[in-house]
């Protein structure tokens, strides 16, 4: 259970007030969710932690605690430059309105020493009977000199909550056109998974721009958003997470009956389009209450606030849309009960499952910007509520 909210609500949804809900989000790619109409946000409950330090998707452990990955930065205590790591492992106890957080794998002050020179980064997290997995990219290529993150993905396992991480031989590489991905979480550590997705572990992956495009280097993008916007899919055996890529079906298209059919990497089909684009990195999760999947991402120009939080009744879809940011109007554009400082730079938002209610209509935010040190560039969070609607199916 959440705290009761008491304060006056912002309504994030652009443009309304005294609680009506939108016709439709404009720009969007699918159709308004018949659900949710949007969410409500309590800035008044606005708590910042972290601060040089971001990213910060979080898995529910078995020991009742969140963990999830930063970036550039000391972590909870530290700074932008005291404690600094490429990637460092936080550990997150509490509630969502009351939450403490520590270093648990590097950063400042740190209950484990970082591996591997504490260089790469991830956006993507799970516990899974007791271990936990995360997702990591390179920072620097060794053999070229520059940051990729788009290169290539490797799987590393830790079996002690993020002390210590081993890492496979295997790679999935920007050349397969795919590049920085999330698992999809469920409950604790992976409880709740509807039966109908059996023993398997899903992870989307951003289809980049083109597989050739660097973050850095001599044809330098940077870190942008992807257009066209192409998400691609992938299960895996729960028991088979880090044995070897061949292990990993991906996601081809329905049959005539809409069930999904499942193959090798060279047959993927994208679960998710978007002609203004999809971020570098993305969140998703199973809201259980709504009985729905919760897919936040990017789109129009990267760090400027412009989300889109879509909502599906499967994990490949087909989407709708729960709200949609603008650069007009972007995450975050009003936050009455806030002070904290601010500047529209959010890249990255996720809910974690642990801060859900029972029945999925509250939820604890996070979110966190490219502030450079500053603002957003941090672990942030926002209390709130789904807007059901009145007409929503039973």
């Amino acid at each position: 259970m959440m705290r009761n909210i008491t304060t006056t609500f912002v309504v994030a949804v652009v443009g309304l007030f005294s609680g009506q809900v939108p016709v439709c989000w404009a720009g969007a790619p699918y159709p308004d969710s018949t659900l949710i109409a949007g969410l409500s946000l309590d800035w008044s409950t606005h708590r910042r932690g972290a601060q040089g330090s971001d990213n910060f998707q979080l898995t529910w452990a078995d020991d009742d605690n969140l963990y999830g990955a930063w970036g550039d930065g000391g972590g909870f205590g530290g700074t932008n430059k005291a404690g600094r790591v490429g990637l460092g492992v936080a550990r997150v106890s509490g509630r969502g309105h009351n939450w403490t957080g520590a270093n648990r794998w590097g950063g400042h002050n740190p209950e484990h020493p970082v591996q591997f020179g504490g260089k790469g980064k991830s956006w993507g997290m799970i516990s899974i009977d007791g271990s936990l997995y995360m997702l990591v990219v390179p920072d620097v290529i060794a053999a070229k000199g520059y940051r990729n993150h788009y290169e290539y993905v490797e799987v590393w396992k830790s079996t002690d909550h993020a002390g210590t991480w081993s890492r496979p031989s295997w790679r999935f590489l920007q050349s397969e056109n795919l590049t920085i991905p999330t698992f999809l979480n469920f409950g604790k550590d992976h409880a709740g998974v509807p039966p109908e997705l059996g023993p398997y572990v899903y992870v989307y992956f951003i289809g980049p721009q083109s597989h050739t495009m660097q973050q850095q280097g001599p044809k330098a993008a940077g870190l942008v958003v992807h257009k066209p916007g192409r998400i691609y899919l992938a299960r895996v055996c729960r028991d088979n997470i880090v044995r070897d890529k061949s292990d990993y079906e991906f996601y081809r298209g329905s049959d005539d009956t809409g069930s999904p059919l499942w193959g090798d990497i060279s047959g993927k089909q994208p679960v998710f389009e978007d002609a203004n684009g999809t971020g570098w990195c993305m969140s998703a999760h199973y809201n259980a209450g709504l009985r729905q999947y919760i897919l936040c991402t990017e789109h129009g120009t990267s760090s400027t606030g412009q989300m889109g939080i879509f909502a599906a009744s499967k994990p490949w879809g087909p989407w709708t849309t729960v709200a949609y940011y603008t650069a007009a109007e972007p995450f975050g554009a009003s936050r009455l009960g806030s002070s904290l400082p601010w500047r529209d730079n959010v890249f990255f938002l996720a809910f974690a499952t642990k801060w859900l209610s029972k029945d999925g209509r509250s939820f604890t935010l996070n979110f966190t910007g490219a502030g450079q040190g500053a603002d957003n560039d941090s672990f942030n969070t926002v209390c709130g509520t789904f807007i059901i609607r009145n007409d929503a199916p039973k």
